[in-house]
């Protein structure tokens, strides 16, 4: 069953991807922030439950400020909610971090989720002036700290990482008392462990290789957060993919900007350019990307949320130089196609279950 529990929930993430014009020309930094609202706004008009805004600081994904995107969103939009996906908490302040989405919170009327991460691309790290050899305390102070401030009231605090918290208030309040706080998990149970002991959502972030391979994942949660004396929590899956008409248009659009993207980010990680029978495999049935028609991609989706558990699939959307009007056509075919045949799926797989049980 996928994540019964809880309800069944769709969005759109994405990292502000440089935007393209029709001619394969880059736009500037100014107008892919601008298209990101654009999207946002038309990710609610096709009934998306979600859009989450990844924090980076490169030519190619320039979007450091999400939060002030999603502002503008919520300015636009009445139903959708709206949050991180993921932020690097490792080189943030856990405090300016509350506070600017409690801020967004109270301007959306309740409709912020955050999620956060250690960040597996560490621009932020020398930005910032952060050691990478902190890396894990960073983040898991920072969590510790950013736990705490949910809870509300005045806090008290102390740690290596930032200077002490005693007995403060922070504003502003929350109206709701909280908002749903998940943590981006890679490829780590440690980080797993982690979202359980602080009774946070799971987002698994699952970017190559079979999803499948991630079940223990789901497992392990549920009993870390039994274990920690938690309740139950959800889980959700966030996976990189393309949509058109038909398969091989969505696979012709999405090729030259993996390819391009994955060769740069190889050069920087020591990994060699990817071939096109690589690109095959992570777009088919058992890789994860989900690339295709609606009903192909659909199919995958409805088939693994159940092997992981999830009530949850954030779809990645685009990709440095795909064009603006491919990316605005996949967001509507997920929203109006994918989507309702994914619940129709899911639905159709439990009463068969509970039939035969």
């Amino acid at each position: 069953m996928a994540g019964s529990n809880f309800p069944l929930v769709f969005g759109l993430d994405t990292f502000g991807d440089l935007a393209f014009d029709d001619e394969h020309r880059p736009l500037s930094h100014a107008e892919t922030i601008r298209y990101v609202a654009d999207e946002g706004v038309l990710a609610e008009e096709v009934g998306i439950d979600f859009f989450g805004i990844g924090e980076h600081h490169t030519n190619d994904f320039p979007m450091p400020a999400g939060d002030v995107v999603l502002s503008a969103i919520a300015a636009r939009t009445k139903n959708i909610h709206l949050g991180s996906a993921v932020l690097v908490l490792s080189s943030d302040d856990p405090v300016r971090v509350f506070q600017r989405y409690s801020t967004l919170n109270a301007l959306s009327n309740g409709r912020v989720e955050v999620i956060l991460g250690r960040g597996s691309s560490i621009e932020s790290f020398p930005l910032f002036g952060y050691d990478l050899a902190d890396y894990e305390t960073l983040f898991e102070e920072k969590t510790q700290l950013f736990a705490e401030l949910m809870k509300g009231g005045p806090i008290d605090w102390h740690g290596t990482t930032r200077p002490a918290l005693r007995a403060l208030e922070i504003v502003p309040k929350l109206e709701s008392g909280t908002f749903p706080v998940w943590i981006g998990v890679g490829g780590s149970p440690e980080s797993v462990l982690r979202t359980a002991r602080h009774g946070f959502g799971l987002m698994l972030a699952i970017i190559g290789g079979p999803p499948a391979r991630f079940t223990p994942f789901s497992k392990i949660f549920r009993e870390a957060l039994d274990r920690f004396g938690q309740p139950p929590q959800p889980i959700g899956l966030h996976s990189p993919g393309h949509l058109a008409d038909t398969d091989e248009q969505a696979m012709e659009e999405l090729w030259p900007s993996y390819r391009d993207v994955m060769t740069r980010v190889g050069r920087q990680r020591g990994f060699a350019p990817p071939s096109k029978e690589q690109f095959f495999r992570e777009a088919g049935p058992d890789g994860a990307w989900y690339v295709g028609s609606p009903d192909t991609v659909a199919t995958k989706i409805a088939s693994t949320m159940p092997i992981l558990g999830a009530n949850r699939f954030d779809l990645k959307y685009g990709m440095v130089g795909l064009s603006h009007r491919s990316v605005m056509t996949a967001i509507e075919l997920f929203g109006t196609e994918v989507v309702p045949r994914v619940r129709d799926l899911l639905t159709a797989s439990e009463a068969s279950a509970r039939a035969t049980s």
